[in-house]
């Protein structure tokens, strides 16, 4: 007999909440760590990788963009073919593709090899950041929402924490073994095990609650009851169809907003090695060992910013300003490329400031973008965004090209991420959990504080 929905209490809820976050957050972390990694290691390759094969400043900069116009281009198809065919399919099909194809970056020895890899590893990993973002809203409602999307998004700040540190061994200890440079080993160490993770990923995870054989029926009705209770606690959030999502104004600025942050969190993933190298570190080692304290740093700022946006049940703010202090951020860094301790506090400020609003951006964007078109939709914002991923190391790339310093560009992404900012502040749409708070309830009775993670 299926209970009365109105019979669940919060600890009912909490149980279920916590159970479902301890099967699904760890493995969707670990995948997402390895994807994160495969993306910026280049970063730190690069140091020995240019002089190994004679790249330039610019070639470099191409490779590392042009894996996003492959990311674009296979983005929206992805979604939409995740909601016809299931998590299982795709998250596997994702992620044993681009571990091979990640594995495969160490054997580039020409630019046009370079380009070809990294546009096919765009294609291959295309709709796994958006797809995690749709898989989660099927278990969480929206007033949960922030807080479990920013666990997993603690994935980019852990891959730039420990991938350093073992980019820099590896380069350091492995050069030289089989025959092969240090950074080759990098990328077929860190490369293969998404490949393993994607054969996992097929028995592991279900479309949904429904599938969830781990779930109690009892359990499954709480998860299902709070997700239909939020879907509708506003009129004025839509049903979305994917054309309908396609002529939304707000569609389109929330794409703006995550451009502009793809554009500083690139600017810190691909050049982070190089600030720290100009400040006299020359040891790909301990330029690995480095590189991790901006990433803990926006570790611990992404918990708080989040944890806070979810017990105020403010989200626009709470992006803005991070926005704000990460822009401020790389400007400083921009400037003391000379002094390592300066530039090491610069970027930790500048990676808080970058890292930390992002699950903000899914949680406003989820919340907004409903109904079938759903996929596709949080698809096409992060479609838009990831043009981000290409601009911003080519606008770094071909101005340091030009002027022998990191100063124009780091200011130009800085300019972008104040854009994003304020369109966060005017633009963006409301979140139904803010409007809960407004009206002094949630649908059904309950406040919204009352059911936060």
């Amino acid at each position: 007999m299926t209970p009365n929905p109105g019979s669940f209490d919060a600890p009912d809820a909490e149980r279920t909440y916590g159970k479902i976050t301890r099967r699904l957050i760890p493995f969707l972390f670990l995948c997402y760590v390895f994807a994160f990694l495969d993306r910026i290691n280049i970063g730190i390759a690069q140091l020995d990788m240019k002089h190994d094969v004679g790249f330039s400043d610019l070639t470099y900069s191409v490779g590392a963009g042009i894996f996003f116009l492959g990311y674009v281009l296979m983005e929206v198809p992805s979604n939409l073919l995740l909601a016809r065919i299931g998590v299982k399919r795709t998250f596997s099909r994702i992620m044993i593709l681009w571990g091979l194809i990640a594995a495969g970056t160490a054997f580039v020895t020409l630019p046009s090899h370079l380009y070809t890899v990294r546009f096919f590893l765009g294609l291959a990993e295309a709709g796994l950041y958006p797809g995690v973002i749709f898989y989660l809203t099927r278990w969480y409602p929206v007033e949960r929402r922030a807080k479990v999307i920013a666990i997993f998004t603690c994935a980019t700040g852990i891959a730039g924490l420990f991938g350093g540190p073992l980019s820099g061994a590896l380069m350091t200890y492995f050069n030289g073994y089989g025959g092969l440079h240090g950074w080759q080993w990098m990328f077929i160490v860190q490369g293969l095990p998404a490949s393993v993770l994607g054969v996992m990923a097929y028995f592991y995870l279900q479309d949904g609650p429904e599938q969830a054989k781990w779930l109690t029926q009892a359990e499954k009705n709480i998860v299902l009851r709070d997700i239909r209770k939020t879907s509708s606690v506003s009129a004025t959030h839509t049903e979305h169809t994917f054309g309908r999502a396609l002529r939304d104004f707000r569609v389109y600025v929330m794409g703006f907003v995550w451009f502009t942050q793809i554009a500083g969190v690139f600017a810190i993933g691909f050049w982070l090695p190089t600030l720290i190298k100009s400040a006299g570190v020359t040891s790909s080692l301990a330029i690995g060992c480095y590189s991790a304290i901006p990433y803990f740093v926006s570790w611990i700022a992404l918990i708080t910013l989040n944890r806070h946006s979810d017990r105020t049940m403010e989200r626009r703010w709470h992006c803005a300003l991070a926005m704000i202090c990460g822009a401020a951020g790389l400007v400083v860094a921009a400037f003391t490329t000379g002094n390592l301790a300066l530039s090491l506090a610069a970027l930790s400020v500048a990676t808080a400031g970058i890292l930390a609003p992002n699950p903000l951006i899914w949680a406003i964007s989820t919340d907004y973008i409903r109904g079938s078109g759903a996929a596709g939709g949080v698809a096409m914002i992060n479609c838009l965004g990831l043009l981000g991923g290409f601009v911003s190391p080519m606008i770094i790339g071909s101005i340091k090209t030009l002027t022998n310093s990191m100063v124009g560009g780091l200011g130009a992404i800085a300019l972008l991420m104040v854009l994003g900012a304020i369109a966060a502040v005017k633009f963006a749409p409301s979140t139904s959990a803010a409007m809960a708070k407004e009206d002094g309830r949630a649908e059904g009775g309950a406040t919204v504080a009352d059911a936060t993670l």
